[in-house]
């Protein structure tokens, strides 16, 4: 596999250390402001990459004429998506971001255990996507250049440095040990890379789907944007924290594309 496709599949796990690391930094938990704003902006982060890494690419391999037909691939692969993540969502017992506890079965689970199931679940789509985005790349089947899918990448670490926080400081704060809560978010971030890399290794199915499989990580995101993170940063007071930040992240994430891609 190429060095630069391996680098790029492990940028977004660096950012989740990253995030993680944050333990060794403060004593137990960040404040409900500087959460609402870390999750505003890995909420921009996210929809920025939906729509340009993912979406456009998509829309751009399957619209070749003004063919209603055409845009099937990309509104089925994104509905697909959307509809994975709630099936993952519902039957699948874990924590939500913001405290609340899933409906479906698995109540005997550990609230530590549950967490990490939320985020290792918010972690597939976007492994997936770096996956499809450099298959493309690689193949020459989209019009994804190699700066281009690194925009992704680092994208992804950018809002997987928040999460990652977000995640092990709640963690922290009910007395877990420093080296056990970063494991914890180490942990969660291990299932991108490997997503990605099962995205490249069955690359022979993957070109003739990628419209399907990038349209399917957007919807994925988008799910995961709109059920938990942007519901747990317009919670209670300073929500206006959440939405700044939701325009920082996306600005980022948009010249990010725009100046790489």
């Amino acid at each position: 596999m190429d060095t630069n496709i391996l680098f790029g599949f492990a940028i977004p796990f660096l950012g989740t250390l990253l995030g993680a690391a944050t333990v060794f930094l403060f004593r137990r938990n960040i404040s409900d402001i500087t959460q609402k704003a870390l999750l505003g902006f890995a909420s921009g982060v996210m929809v920025a990459a939906s729509f340009w890494s993912l979406l456009m690419p998509a829309i751009d391999l399957s619209v070749k004429s003004d063919e209603f037909t055409e845009i099937l691939p990309v509104l089925v692969g994104f509905l697909s998506g959307m509809a994975f993540l709630f099936l993952l969502d519902t039957f699948i017992p874990h924590q939500h971001i913001n405290g609340t506890q899933s409906e479906g079965p698995g109540s005997s689970l550990s609230r530590s255990s549950k967490l990490l199931l939320a985020v290792t679940l918010h972690n597939i789509p976007e492994g997936m996507a770096v996956g499809v985005v450099f298959a493309g790349m690689q193949t020459g089947e989209t019009t994804m250049t190699l700066a281009a899918a690194f925009a992704l990448a680092i994208g992804m670490a950018v809002q997987n440095v928040p999460e990652g926080a977000i995640i092990s400081m709640p963690l922290r704060a009910e007395g877990v040990g420093r080296g056990k809560t970063f494991l914890y978010g180490a942990l969660s971030g291990v299932v991108e890379p490997v997503a990605a890399i099962l995205t490249l290794l069955f690359l022979e199915y993957t070109v003739p789907a990628m419209p399907y499989l990038l349209a399917f990580s957007a919807g994925a995101m988008l799910y995961v944007v709109v059920e938990e993170l942007i519901p747990a940063s317009q919670q209670g007071k300073h929500s206006n924290l959440g939405t700044i930040g939701f325009a920082l992240g996306f600005a980022l994430m948009m010249v990010l594309d725009v100046i790489l891609g």
